[in-house]
Order: C-alpha cells, then structure tokens, then sequence
C-alpha cells in the first residue's frame, strides 16, 4: 500500500490542477466555476522518485450538514482519516480568507502532518498570500503553480520527510508477479441516467458512504474508481474488483452545460477502459430510448454489458416489469442476443452478490480464445449447412477464419469476392458464432479480408 496524501482546500483554489499534475494525466475534472470537485477521487502519484496515492477531495464549504455541500464537506473529513500527510491548499492571489482560517483550525485538531500549500503563485501575484500563510503555524508554505508546473521541487522536499521511509521499505520489497487477464482485478463500470442509483448500488457493495449520494440528480460528475476486494458467499473466494462510478448520462440535446458535457465524456472514457459495464436501470421509470443509447454505445465500444434493474424493492407489478424490459431488449439489442438481465436494490443490497457474479462470468466469456481445431469444425459446418450464395453468378469462396484477438472476441475471415458477401450472411456467420461457439452476450467482431487481384486494372 502506498501512502496517502490529500488534498484539502476551499472551493476553486486549483485542488485538481494540483492532482493531475501530480497523477501525471487530466484525470480530475477541471473548470473555472467552483464547486466542480464532489467526490474522493484517488490516483498513483510520481514526484521526482517519490511514489504515493494522491486523493482529491470536494472544496471546504460552511454549509448544513444535510445540504449537498455540506455532504460533500463530510467526504472531505472521512478522507483524511487514514492520510500519511495533507496538503493544504490556498489561492495564492486571494490571499487567506475566513474559510482558509477555518480549515485551518480543523486541521489542528487532527494529528495528520499539515503541509501548507500556496497555489497560483507565479509572478509578484501571489506573495501576499503566501506570506500571510505563515500565521497558520505550520511552518514555511510552498509556492507553486500547479497549472504551470512551477514548485514542484519545494513541494517534493516538503514531502520527503513524510514519505522516505516507506519508500525505502517498499523499494526493498521483492517486485509483484504479472497476473494474467483473468485473475487481475475486475474492471466494472456503472453506467446509466441521472439518478439510476449507481453511487448508492456502490456505496452497497463497499458497505461504507464512500460516494456522495442523494435526492438530487446529477450529484456525481467524476469517473471515481476503486479497489474493492469481494467474497463470493457460495465458495467463500475473494476476488478483486476496480469499481467505476460514472455520471449519469442524458439525451445529447438536454445537454447543454459545458461541466455536463466533460462530466459525460469522462464516463464514456471510464466505459472505453472497463471490462464489463453494468447500464443501471430504474425500475420506477422502466427501460427508455436513451437506455438503448447507452447500451449500444457499450456493445459498439467492445464492452461486455450487463443490465441491472435497480430499485426493485419498490417496483410495481414486478414479474410484468421485468418481462416487459427483456421483450424491449430483445428487439433493442438485436445485434447481441442474451444480455445478461438482473434485479437488483442498491437499498437493501437484493441481488448484487449474484451481479457481481454475473460480471465475473461474462469477463471470462469476453477473454476466451476458441482453440483452432474447434473454430475449423464450426466453420466448416456452417458452411455445409447454409453455402455463400453466388450473386450475380459470381461464386464467393470462404476459404478459413482465425480468431484475431480476444477482449472482444474478434475474428478474420479470408476468401475470394468477400466484397459481394451480402449482410445477411454475415449475420447468419455472427449469429452461429455465438449459438455454437458459447458468445451469446458479448459483442463479436467479424473482419472479411480478400486478397488483393493483381489483374483488378
């Protein structure tokens, strides 16, 4: 385990600029509007050979503990429990503020080692700030530009002493063995609409409010991943499991805020990196057209996809509803047959052991390479059974296939005047690949591949 250091601060001091530069990648959503921060997000952080978790934490609001900041406040203090050393953070060029002052004395109180941070300090802007940061009492701050990249050699000394230690002991333990695809952990996203409950089916599985949730809709806006280890009740196996939450995703033309639109692409980049993504469902609202949206975008993507109906407990005529969905899914998804449909409650934890059994099965469908002498055996009796047809009187050979790669299980065909093949009888070969060769609820990929006429001119 890699020591944690957070980062702590009012509203819209630069807090995720920081993170992201310190992760190396723009993994933080960063915008000029306050605010944008809601959850913990955690990420492997590289300063000039010190390697530690870094976590971003929502901007320091004096609002009710019931209020939406006021939860985001409490994700802030639970993150500090457990934190090798905090970076407090302040605008450089605003100066201390009230609310500065005030994260100041709460800090005291914690027995967490405080590093005082003076953001936005390139330039003669920022002195003033970072003078005044002194009378907080925690020793010299440091001045950086976190936009810039300015202070990162002061920010790396000030931390050393915290972090050298542990460095050196994991510098000497033995490096980790390579795992392969399927024993490494479970990469699954959590997709949907607003309000579908994914941080709530989340906060569920991980039995603690790690995710900030309630009423309103559209609470979460990062992708917030986390590393979770699941104990299978049936065979008492623990396995390993990255947990993706997203932000919900609405019809395209309802969003119009520039925050929504970043937060949106962030899922979809959350979906491209996923194993398997779970398309949460309101059992309230049913299945609707933007459910189908995303669920194709998952399948287009080469996702393995599961479809979860969440709020169950409070469903009406349940047994119709679920019929209902898997009817509409039937002819929404007609591209992949025998997507796997569950019922689950994120409020009372119905039926999420069996949904992350689910995951695990589809993974190993995903992953699995056919061996050569089977895929020869199917391929020459689809063809027996159903010959290429001859259009035009011209004959179309199909000569063999490979299966390319895996992850999704992808397949290369070659014969002659492939370009005639019509699409029907690439859909006759797609569909007897997933009858007969066990690949009915993930997506398949078919490339036709001809060689080239030398005589075509």
């Amino acid at each position: 385990m890699l020591p944690q250091v957070i980062i702590i601060g009012r509203p819209n001091v630069g807090k995720s600029t920081l993170f992201n530069r310190l992760v190396g990648k723009k993994l933080a959503l960063v915008d000029d509007q306050p605010g944008v921060t809601r959850d913990r997000r955690f990420g492997e952080a590289h300063l000039l050979g010190l390697d530690f978790t870094i976590v971003d934490t929502a901007g320091w609001e004096d609002d009710d503990p019931a209020s939406l900041p006021g939860r985001m406040r409490a994700q802030t203090e639970a993150a500090l429990q457990g934190a090798s050393v905090a970076l407090f953070v302040i605008d450089a060029r605003a100066g201390l503020t009230p609310l500065d002052e005030e994260i100041a004395r709460w800090l005291r109180q914690s027995t967490v080692p405080v590093i005082p941070v003076a953001n936005k300090a390139e330039g003669k802007a920022g002195d003033g700030g970072l003078f005044e940061m002194f009378s907080l009492g925690f020793g010299d701050p440091v001045a950086l530009s976190a936009e810039h990249g300015q202070g990162m050699a002061d920010l790396f000394e000030a931390l050393l002493p915290h972090l050298d230690e542990g460095q050196r002991e994991r510098d000497a333990a033995e490096p980790e063995e390579e795992v392969d695809e399927l024993s490494g952990p479970l990469k699954l996203a959590i997709v949907g609409r607003p309000n579908a409950g994914k941080s709530t089916l989340i906060n569920q599985f991980l039995k603690e409010d790690r995710l900030l949730t309630g009423p309103e809709a559209g609470i979460t806006r990062d992708s917030i991943a986390i590393d979770w280890l699941w104990t299978d009740p049936k065979t008492d196996e623990e396995r390993q499991v990255r947990l993706i939450d997203t932000a919900g995703m609405r019809k395209k033309a309802r969003v119009t805020d520039k925050l929504e639109k970043l937060s949106v692409a962030d899922a979809r980049h959350a979906i491209d990196f996923a194993e398997v993504v779970v398309l949460l469902l309101d059992a309230t609202l049913g299945l609707e057209h933007q459910d189908l949206k995303i669920a194709s975008m998952v399948l287009e993507e080469g996702r393995a996809l599961i479809i979860a109906i969440n709020k169950w407990d409070v469903a009406d005529n349940p047994s119709g509803l679920f019929n209902g969905i898997r009817e509409a899914l039937g002819d929404g998804l007609s591209q992949v047959k025998g997507v796997p449909l569950l019922s689950v409650s994120a409020r009372t934890g119905k039926g999420l052991d069996e949904l992350i059994r689910a995951a695990f099965e589809v993974r190993e469908t995903w992953s699995r390479r056919v061996p050569t002498a089977a895929l020869n055996r199917w391929f020459d009796d689809a063809l027996a059974a159903n010959p290429p047809p001859a259009p035009g009187g011209k004959r179309i050979k199909l000569r063999y296939i490979t299966q390319a790669r895996n992850r999704p299980p992808s397949f290369v065909m070659f014969g002659t005047r492939l370009e005639l093949l019509p699409a029907s009888y690439e859909r006759y070969l797609v569909n007897s690949i997933r009858r007969e060769l066990g690949f009915e609820a993930v997506p398949i990929r078919l490339t036709l591949r001809s060689p080239k006429n030398p005589f075509a001119k």
